[in-house]
């Protein structure tokens, strides 16, 4: 999937000149800018902290991708989701920009975890 994606390199295009990655799944490719977990089972401590770390911010992560789940229940319903018959990631789109109003207005366990204050209405929607 990533492979045909655009999204390496819009991310190679878009971090040029800083230093941002993406930290994904085990299964990912290990790439200048895409890290994922350290393998193994006999780890140096460092990577097990690391490990640790990241899979905690991942977790939070996964809170932003589970209210859109949660808050517009037809996007995640596989039965529902005809990829070839309807507009799957425009609804998608529509799905996260609504919940991103919705964390604007009301806060999140993300931005509650990351200790940071969403923007207000306005300002996402300009």
């Amino acid at each position: 999937m990533l492979k045909e994606s655009p999204l390496y390199d819009n991310l190679q295009a878009l971090t040029e000149g800083h230093e941002y990655v993406i930290y994904g799944d085990p299964a990912y490719p290990l790439k200048r800018l895409l890290f994922k977990p350290f393998g193994g089972t006999r780890l140096a401590a460092h990577h097990k902290h690391f490990n640790r770390k990241m899979s905690t911010v991942r977790q939070a992560v996964e809170c932003g991708f589970a209210k859109i789940a949660n808050e517009f229940a037809f996007v995640d319903y596989k039965k529902n989701q005809k990829l070839m018959l309807q507009k799957v990631p425009t609804q998608y789109k529509a799905a996260t920009i609504l919940a991103n109003c919705h964390t604007c207005m009301y806060g999140s366990q993300v931005s509650a975890y990351f200790d940071l204050e969403p923007p207000c209405l306005g300002q996402y929607l300009v």
